[in-house]
């Protein structure tokens, strides 16, 4: 891939509101090169961190902000308010991010893992969230709701959407993955489908997340259906570079913002 100088985000009419800015970026329109080519957002990979830094920078000013903000993610249950600026060499080690502060933009990563922006516009409180199995199944989703909601947000008015994510064609999990979702709740065996791999399934991680966020009695939801690891032109995965044995992946960026 070529060096690109533009970046063209996803974005969602669900989010759209006064003040509100936010996109799902791709891998394009950013400085790295290689395996990183071009929008690489993880400061956790191997990618050169002045490319990676520049990439966040290019992705803020597309926001209209200052910085972007992205937790160091733990792939746990715990969302953070904040209301100031924090470094990449500072961040705080949750999954979720939850703001009603003007300027601030936040961010979270992903290459297979759900990526999810909050937005209630009529309270101008906005949020953030990595959802992988693990944060989905323990509750990151939830917490991040009920950060949203001390900060004078309600569910009702509430929407969020669901970015690039692995899809369920793309996800094969073993028989011990199987069971600890079984273990939670009978419910979720819907979530699973017999695999051509013996006593393997795939795993419907979209479908899933949606579960959880209506159960939740969030107001909105809109899962946009795109498969990381079938879109290789547009999207970073985790899984297909494992697959393919290479030394690392990039990084795909949700982010939102009030202006």
């Amino acid at each position: 891939m070529t060096v690109e100088t533009a970046v063209a985000p996803i974005e969602s009419e669900l989010l759209r509101g006064e003040n509100i800015t936010h996109g799902f970026f791709t891998r394009h329109g950013g400085v790295s090169q290689g395996l990183y080519a071009t929008l690489n957002g993880g400061v956790g990979s191997n990618d050169d961190r002045e490319a990676v830094l520049e990439n966040r920078r290019r992705m803020a000013e597309h926001l209209k902000v200052p910085h972007l903000m992205v937790p160091f993610q733990i792939h746990s249950a715990d969302a953070l308010i904040i209301d100031t600026f924090f470094s990449p060499d500072d961040r705080p080690r949750v999954d979720a991010l939850v703001t009603k502060t003007p300027g601030l933009g936040l961010g979270v990563t992903g290459a297979d893992c759900g990526i999810v922006l909050f937005a209630d516009a009529t309270h101008r409180v906005i949020g953030a969230a990595h959802a992988g199995w693990k944060g989905a199944l323990t509750g990151v989703l939830e917490a991040t709701l009920a950060k949203m909601e001390e900060l004078g947000a309600t569910r009702q008015t509430t929407k969020a959407v669901l970015g690039p994510t692995i899809g369920p064609q793309s996800y094969e999990v073993g028989p011990e993955f199987f069971e600890r979702f079984k273990g939670e709740s009978a419910v979720y065996e819907c979530f699973f489908a017999p695999s051509a791999k013996r006593e393997h399934f795939m795993f419907d991680l979209p479908a899933f997340i949606s579960f959880r966020m209506k159960k939740a009695g969030i107001g909105a939801f809109l899962n946009l259906g795109l498969d990381t690891y079938a879109d290789e032109a547009r999207f970073y995965s985790y899984r297909r570079s494992t697959h393919r044995q290479e030394e690392d992946y990039g990084r795909l960026v949700a982010a939102i913002a009030l202006t």
